[in-house]
């Protein structure tokens, strides 16, 4: 009953259904006892009225109830349902039962009308009535056979009731479920969007009550949007402001290099450099994570992956060199997909970046490009320590660092993969690139079909 209460009081469509079913069942059954009663009332009164009838027929065509009946009784007749029609007072000089048609032993003292009278362990309703001639007779008929005709036809009053509750209890719920699927609807749409799409929710196909409800999430959608321009501007902003000045400092520290210092100078002037260099990378990174997240739909053309695959290796090459790293591309292969060449050049440059920087020296790093199942899977595969499990799904967040992690980044590297990817449809999906080491990591984008693909052999 706890459990009832609870979901009741948490569902508003459960409530109403219930309440409405409730009321249902309770007005039936009220309406329901009411003609019960009132149409077994109306039998007795029925009933009475026909023995009245039956008295009122001897009376005027004045027959004589003297006659032994039982002679006469016909064997196809219901011995309860017969009317019994005799003198009041008289003896029953065949001393018969009043099943084999006999008298029944009223008592003489009976006033006229009608009474209930228990003869022999049997309950009859008896008319007394004076006749025109003086004569006392009385009409009975047992009160059980009465009493069985006037429920049974009270029954068939109460029957309609009983076919339509359930029915209409069975309307009231697909009625009242069809009256929130706009709801569930509205409320489907809105989980399946992505984060970033703050767009407002269609409310003319709404219910009219829930329409202001659907208005104040217009509202709110329209305000976060606006923080959120309001944070990408400034994130934009402060780092276009903050680029000069390290540029500047750049400049300065590459010609503070040329003049002769001692060696505890130049290992302070290194240290400088590389901090400068840092705050370079972070810049960039923030613009192009505030570029990714303000961007919706941009242009799209059919994009080469070798060709974005070779853009990435050019910018790279000379940080994967400095390591001594064997980059490459495997395979052929090449596909053409629909999208934004400088989203994916964006997505992949990232990647590659990462795997470059968590790769140790004399290491690999390995670019391809696969179908399966009708989808295009874009994978780049490293040899360094690999993303564990428990990690997988916090290495998106903004400026998150692995505990162990000694590499120099801006944490800003996956973020920005991640936010292109939700914008294109995409999936990223982490594997170990030696499983049973447990060791390297294997990035594998995975691109939606709708868009349609083109493949071909990749010619250098």
């Amino acid at each position: 009953m706890d459990g009832l209460k609870t979901r009741l009081n948490e569902s508003v469509q459960l409530k109403l259904s219930f309440t409405l079913s409730l009321a249902i069942l309770v007005v039936a059954v009220v309406a329901a006892i009411f003609s019960f009663v009132t149409a077994f009332d109306e039998a007795h009164e029925l009933q009475d009225e026909i023995l009245r009838q039956v008295a009122q027929l001897v009376d005027h065509q004045r027959l004589s109830p003297r006659a032994p009946v039982h002679e006469n009784q016909a064997k196809d007749v219901d011995d309860e349902s017969r009317v019994i029609v005799q003198p009041l007072g008289a003896a029953n000089p065949a001393a018969a039962g009043v099943d084999a048609g006999g008298r029944l032993a009223l008592p003489p003292t009976l006033p006229d009308g009608l009474h209930t009278v228990e003869v022999g362990g049997e309950t009859f309703r008896v008319l007394v009535k004076t006749t025109q001639s003086g004569e006392r007779i009385a009409v009975a008929q047992e009160a059980g056979f009465r009493n069985e005709m006037a429920r049974d036809g009270a029954l068939r009053t109460v029957m309609p009731f009983m076919i339509l509750v359930p029915v209409l209890v069975l309307i009231v719920a697909d009625l009242v479920r069809k009256m929130f699927q706009p709801i569930a609807a509205l409320s489907q749409q809105i989980d399946q969007r992505a984060e970033q799409d703050l767009r407002p929710i269609e409310e003319s196909h709404l219910p009219i009550e829930v329409r202001p409800f659907a208005v104040a999430i217009n509202r709110l959608l329209a305000r976060v949007h606006q923080s959120m321009e309001a944070q990408r501007r400034f994130v934009a902003d402060a780092a276009h402001e903050l680029r000069s000045p390290l540029t500047a400092l750049s400049l300065q520290a590459e010609r503070l290099a040329d003049a002769e210092m001692s060696a505890a100078a130049r290992q302070r002037l290194t240290a400088l450099r590389q901090g400068i260099e840092r705050g370079q990378n972070l810049l960039e990174q923030l613009l192009a994570l505030a570029k990714a997240q303000s961007a919706t739909d941009r242009p799209k053309s059919r994009v080469s992956v070798a060709h974005v695959y070779r853009r990435v290796l050019e910018d790279l090459l000379p940080l994967a060199e400095a390591k001594q790293i064997d980059i490459g591309v495997e395979g052929a292969q090449d596909l053409s997909i629909l999208a934004d060449e400088m989203d994916l050049v964006t997505l992949v440059k990232n990647l590659v970046d990462n795997a470059i920087r968590y790769t140790p020296p004399h290491g690999r790093v390995d670019l391809s490009v696969d179908v399966a199942a009708n989808k295009a899977i874009l994978g780049i595969q490293d040899t360094g320590p690999g993303i564990p499990l428990a990690e997988r799904e916090r290495v998106f967040d903004p400026f998150y660092r692995a505990p162990g992690s000694e590499a120099i980044g801006s944490g800003l590297g996956l973020a920005i993969v991640q936010t292109i990817a939700r914008r294109m449809g995409a999936a990223i999906r982490f594997d170990f690139a030696d499983a049973a080491r447990q060791a390297g990591l294997k990035v594998s984008v995975i691109l939606p079909t709708s868009e349609g693909l083109d493949s071909s052999e990749w010619n250098e």
